[in-house]
């Protein structure tokens, strides 16, 4: 359901009082989206979105075919964030040791010791994540969702800021193992970055013609200042019309008769604070309703389950979320009336 501009007034849905400070976020995601930019021509809002993962102290899942940079986009917010980076290739035969770390036996002291693995990291780049059997992933999903791991019977939390940015290919299926839905619900937001325009795509030959920008992007930020942001976007105010517009949306996933399993109330949690990311990049103190819808499709569409013969059908996950979307009636002022706090 479209609006139309003169149909909304901006400022029924902010606050009765002050907004709180945002400009601080604000100011954090231009520097980061201008320096990632700097790497990927023409994907400033994908570059968006993982910022709002970010701020959201989420999940970022890449999905698209070879070669469309998803690893290089990861790498290049990674550096940008200051904070410490490992990136696993994901294989076959990855253990989950390898990734959470071991007990070693040290013979000099006669003593065990922990060897902490890559995922002690500020932020991981798990590359081709559903190529690591589905142990790996289990040893992976307590990181991602406790914010800790498991070493023998010792379990030590995992440094702050955390964040785990994976990429899959969803095309060469040999080979891999599929993402439970379990696992992918971990994921706050799922993305695909897509083919470049022709003109995009002339700018990335001049950009990478002698050496790769990502040789030398520097940190714009610190893992403190990520931390302070990620506490402030908190903050942002959502109408209680708002609210409710969210949980209608995701009711509606439940009832549709396409979708045989609808999204669940962590993906209601989801939308309310990646709408309040959202708000806090583009310098608003307050959630608007296109807020909302603009962060549907990359929080909801990976965590609904269509039925059998809506899939034989070719119908697909965001096309159905699409039609959920245009079914709920979209707040307007009339109905907000003076419910302002």
């Amino acid at each position: 359901m479209s609006i139309a501009p003169e149909a909304i007034n901006i400022s029924a849905f902010a606050p009765a009082e002050a907004a709180p400070e945002v400009s601080r976020i604000t100011r954090l995601a231009q520097s980061l989206n201008k320096n990632v930019s700097r790497v990927i021509v023409g994907k400033d809002d994908e570059i968006k979105l993982l910022l709002v993962a970010m701020l959201c102290e989420g999940h970022a899942l890449l999905e698209d075919v070879p070669g469309i940079g998803k690893t290089t986009m990861a790498k290049a917010l990674a550096r940008s964030l200051g904070c410490t980076f490992h990136r696993i290739q994901f294989t076959p035969d990855l253990l989950p040791s390898d990734i959470t770390g071991t007990s070693i036996y040290n013979q000099q002291t006669g003593q065990f010791e922990t060897r902490r693995g890559p995922l002690f990291s500020q932020v991981v780049l798990a590359d081709e994540i559903n190529r690591a059997g589905p142990r790996t992933q289990s040893a992976l999903l307590e990181a991602m969702e406790e914010r800790q791991v498991t070493i023998d019977v010792d379990t030590m939390p995992l440094p702050r800021p955390f964040m785990v940015l994976a990429t899959q290919n969803p095309i060469e299926l040999e080979g891999t193992f599929p993402l439970p839905e379990a696992q992918l619900d971990r994921f706050i937001i799922k993305l695909s970055i897509g083919y470049p325009s022709e003109e995009d795509e002339r700018a990335i030959l001049r950009r990478f013609k002698e050496v790769s920008p990502l040789t030398d992007l520097q940190p714009v930020t610190s893992a403190e200042e990520v931390l302070q942001a990620q506490h402030a976007v908190r903050g942002v105010y959502v109408n209680p019309v708002v609210e409710a517009y969210m949980v209608s949306v995701v009711h509606a996933t439940r009832r549709h008769e396409a979708i045989e399993l609808g999204a669940s109330p962590r993906a209601t949690l989801a939308l309310y604070r990646t709408s309040q990311a959202l708000a806090a990049t583009e310098g608003r103190g307050y959630v608007l309703p296109d807020d909302v819808k603009r962060m549907a499709l990359p929080v909801l569409a990976h965590r609904i389950i269509l039925s059998t013969r809506t899939r034989l059908r070719g119908r697909g996950n965001s096309a159905l979320l699409q039609e959920v979307l245009d079914s709920v009636p979209v707040p307007v002022e009339s109905v907000i009336g003076d419910d302002r706090r």
